[in-house]
């Protein structure tokens, strides 16, 4: 993932949050293997939202399920849910927020994650800023 490409997303993402006069968020982009491309905490943030939104980011990636997935299965299957947040350092937020990031064709280019508002906005934010650099989000099902 271009790191052009992840500001852009992060910038829309702001964008559309103050248009719905969402609480402040915090935004992680990360790349296919997880690595930190851009990171933001818009003023009024609470303190932790930063590594709440990374668990969001980090946990889709590393199941390859977007978050609403990870929260789905969280419902019927809370003992495996919590042997996985265990199995990777606790990097694993099972809610709505996190969304993969995949080209037209399918290809995963990374994660996005959003903390500070309703799980469903954050997740809705994260969703515009995917489509904003005309990229497919994937929040899962």
């Amino acid at each position: 993932m271009k790191l052009i490409a992840a500001k852009a997303m992060v910038d829309a993402a702001i964008a559309y949050a103050r248009s719905k006069s969402m609480s402040p968020l915090a935004i992680v982009v990360l790349d296919a293997r997880g690595a930190l491309k851009v990171a933001v905490a818009e003023d009024g943030t609470s303190l932790k939202r930063s590594e709440v939104a990374i668990g969001k980011a980090h946990g889709a990636l590393a199941m390859g399920l977007g978050s609403r997935t990870l929260y789905t299965r969280s419902q019927s299957q809370p003992s495996f849910i919590a042997a996985v947040t265990h199995a990777v350092g606790g990097l694993m937020v099972p809610v709505p927020g996190g969304v993969l990031i995949r080209t037209k064709d399918g290809e995963l280019l990374g994660a996005i994650g959003i903390s500070g508002d309703s799980s469903d906005n954050d997740e809705a934010a994260a969703l515009a800023g995917i489509a904003s650099v005309d990229l497919v989000g994937d929040p899962g099902t």
